[in-house]
């Protein structure tokens, strides 16, 4: 997702402050000096964009002994900023799941779990269908979510390792209403990574992890 996506930034979305808030929103809590190489710029310009941004109540700073000397100042999203990013139709998502589960029962909103997994999964099968090697599938697959919002990335650790991040989760109301969402996107993954992949989540949005992050090897 590009930085074109904030909503109602006040500033233009290619400016320091939004470029800043992106920086965060991927790369979790920062320093003024590690934002300021990151964006090319200088530490101290970061810390007087991130000053701006903490008086409009977007950012916040944390305290982090490290050892002898002074503590490590680190810079994270507020909720108001974490708002900023879209949450495709949440309420009206949320509303939705609650009739069904109310009107319809438990057994109607499992029925309509499946029939989106199952529509997922014959979209990410055919973009994926002809990419043999794992790396490949799981890039692919990145790029997927990635295109739905989900700010996805991926990487090979020194170990071999895959390693899919999703920064942010645009369905995050529906996922926090209705889990299975969540254990419908596991399976997902799995069923068009194919079976010599073995998938394990290392981090979960809704158990109180900054993102959704899942480690990926080779099963055998």
């Amino acid at each position: 997702m590009s930085s074109e996506h904030l909503e109602n930034l006040e500033w233009s979305p290619r400016g320091p402050g939004a470029r800043i808030l992106m920086a965060l929103k991927m790369h979790g809590e920062l320093s003024s000096a590690a934002l300021g190489d990151m964006l090319g710029t200088t530490g101290e310009a970061a810390r007087q964009q991130l000053l701006r941004l903490a008086e409009e109540g977007l950012v916040e700073q944390r305290t982090e002994a490290k050892g002898v000397g002074r503590p490590a100042r680190q810079w994270c999203l507020s909720a108001k900023a974490e708002a900023r990013f879209p949450d495709t139709h949440a309420a009206l998502t949320v509303q939705l799941l609650e009739l069904i589960r109310t009107e319809l029962g438990e057994a109607a909103l499992d029925s309509v779990i499946a029939a989106r997994e199952r529509l997922t999964e014959t979209a990410y099968a055919e973009a994926i269908d002809d990419k043999t090697e794992l790396k490949a599938r799981v890039a692919t697959l990145a790029q997927l979510r990635a295109e739905e919002g989900y700010m996805a990335e991926w990487w090979e650790e020194q170990d071999g390792r895959l390693v899919l991040v999703e920064n942010h989760c645009p369905i995050c109301a529906a996922a926090t209403n209705c889990q299975g969402f969540c254990r419908a996107e596991l399976e997902v993954f799995q069923s068009v990574l194919g079976p010599e992949a073995h998938i394990e989540r290392s981090e979960h949005l809704l158990s109180g992890g900054r993102r959704c992050a899942y480690v990926i090897t080779n099963a055998d």
